[in-house]
Parts: C-alpha cells; structure tokens; sequence
C-alpha cells in the first residue's frame, strides 16, 4: 500500500537506454492506466536508476523491463537490484512480479539472471516472462502493453 494515498501501486522499473525500449515501459504504464476502472491503483514508471527501496517497499506488483547485455541483464538493472536487494529482503516475500526482456539474442542468461535475484528475494511470477527476441518488431510493443493491462487489471481486482 502506498502509504500517502493509500493507493495499491503498480511500479514499472524498465531500462530505456533507446528510444524502442522506452516505447515498451511508456506501452506497459499507458495500457495499465488505461485497464483501470477506478483510481485505486497508481502507476509508477521509471528507471531502474531512478527506483529506490521506498519505490519497491510501496508496490503491490512490479513489472521489470530490461535488455540483454552480454547475455545478461543490464547493469541498470543489476544496479536497482544491488541497491533494493537488502532493504526489501525481509518485506516484500511473495510481491508479485513479471519480467520483459528485450533481447538481441536467445534472452536465457538475462532471464536466468533476473530470476535468480528474484528467487533470493521470494517474488512471485504471474506470468511467464516476455522475450523480444531478434530485429525489432512492431508487435513487441503490443505484447508489453498485455504485461502492463494484466498486472494493473489483477492488482486492481484483488488477484494479487
């Protein structure tokens, strides 16, 4: 619960280091505004730099966004993750999460390195993880829009 509005909150930590991966986070925070029916939940959406332990400590889910760098995650990311780890450790066992990846290869090592970290943490995927594998396509924006409709939808309804 955010404790100033006493709004659920949907935090979306994406790394936009091109313009296309910031059309993904922008796709994911527009459809989850737009599949609210009431103002009950709150969107956040920022960078992993930008996101502090308070960030994560206030959300009722998350959904993170990041490349593929060497075929792991990117050290934004790596970086949200080294800050938050310790301080949310105790406090955010079975947040719900889900996982888009924008890869230009296969996404293994980045996924297997995100789940790893969220393993220790104890979230909770709802969702299989999004890889956008290859070329960019057109549809990758479509399908992280789903992500961020069906996170908002199911912490709006009480699911998680």
């Amino acid at each position: 619960m955010n404790a100033e509005d006493g709004a659920r909150q949907l935090l979306i930590v994406g790394h936009v280091p091109s313009d296309n991966t910031r059309r993904l986070r922008d796709a994911a925070a527009a459809a989850a505004r737009d599949a609210l029916e009431g103002d009950g939940v709150r969107i956040v959406a920022q960078s992993p730099f930008e996101t502090r332990p308070e960030h994560v400590l206030a959300a009722g889910a998350v959904i993170l966004g990041t490349t593929e760098n060497l075929g792991y995650m990117s050290g934004a990311l790596k970086d949200f993750f080294d800050r938050c780890y310790y301080p949310c450790l105790e406090h955010t066992q079975g947040l719900p999460y889900c996982l888009y990846i924008r890869a230009g290869h296969d996404g293994t090592g980045t996924r297997r390195g995100v789940e790893t970290i969220v393993t220790g943490l104890r979230w909770r995927a709802v969702q299989e993880p999004l890889i956008c594998r290859g070329e960019w396509d057109e549809a990758f924006v479509g399908q992280v829009a789903e992500i961020g409709a069906a996170m908002a939808a199911g912490l709006e309804a009480g699911i998680f």
